[in-house]
């Protein structure tokens, strides 16, 4: 994505475009592989090697409340981002620890039908993403975070 589009996406949600926000935004979106905060800082730093840690948290907190993305969790308890926060489902190796976005309208339809028909009480929902949890055929135990 351009710095424009970035800046865009930052206006769209009311925030203030900082430098700090468009590295971190920069960073999701250029990190494809729903990376751990370590990646993202790691990413962050070839370009601003002075920005704190606690900053590139403190900006994805943001961006999570304000859905920019969302955190996804692996069976590991580590937490790992996607900026893609369209409606999709996540296909998760617990032995690689590779995530990959899974979309499939059918598998949408079927869980929104079964949750439209059960009343759960004093619940309203709204969102259901899946994390279905496997092995990939070509998985040899390396780490993709």
């Amino acid at each position: 994505m351009n710095p424009a589009e970035l800046r865009k996406i930052l206006h769209q949600n009311g925030l203030k475009v900082t430098p700090q926000r468009l590295a971190v935004l920069q960073a999701l979106a250029q990190l494809r592989i729903h990376p751990a905060v370590e990646k993202i800082i790691e990413y962050v730093r070839t370009d601003n090697p002075a920005i704190a840690v606690g900053t590139v948290y403190h900006v994805l907190d943001v961006f999570t409340e304000k859905n920019i993305c969302h955190k996804v969790l692996t069976d590991k308890g580590v937490v790992r981002y996607d900026f893609y926060t369209d409606k999709h489902h996540h296909l998760y190796c617990a032995e690689s620890d590779r995530i990959e976005d899974y979309y499939d309208q059918e598998l949408d339809r079927i869980i929104e039908n079964y949750f439209s028909k059960k009343q759960i009480p004093d619940f309203r929902i709204e969102d259901i993403r899946l994390q279905i949890t496997g092995r990939f055929g070509s998985s040899s135990g390396g780490q993709n975070t």
